[in-house]
């Protein structure tokens, strides 16, 4: 079973960036998709990023999209998300997530119930 562990969420102003990096233990996530999702009170969980197993395939929300870059360290079993020029509309609370039912897929799915094991989050919020 695969434990995801988020980090690097703070409060930023407007402008700033953040890097928020995604630990997996207990099993290798090398061979999953992985996901970057966000959260606001009330709203539904929403894909931010996603990226292949082999880090060749990436996926961006329109809001982010030319702002945010998500990659990963296979070797490292970690998964990171840069976010730049941050606005106050990308507070949230942020998750990364496996889908560990299909292994070496390229297929990024974007609803959150395709992923499978999901860290704790970790809160970004951005000042004006």
């Amino acid at each position: 079973q695969v434990q995801l562990v988020e980090s690097g969420g703070g409060l930023v102003q407007a402008g700033g960036s953040l890097r928020l990096s995604c630990a997996a233990s207990g099993r290798t996530v090398s061979s999953y998709v992985m996901g970057w999702f966000r959260q606001t009170p009330g709203k539904e969980r929403q894909i931010v990023a996603a990226i292949s197993w082999s880090g060749t395939k990436s996926y961006y929300a329109d809001s982010v999209s030319g702002r945010f870059t998500v990659s990963r360290d296979n070797a490292k079993n970690t998964v990171y998300l840069q976010m730049n020029s941050l606005q106050p509309e990308d507070t949230a609370a942020y998750y990364c997530a496996a889908d560990v039912d299909y292994s070496r897929s390229y297929y990024l799915p974007s609803s959150p119930r395709q992923y499978d094991a999901w860290g704790q989050g970790t809160q970004v919020t951005v000042s004006s």
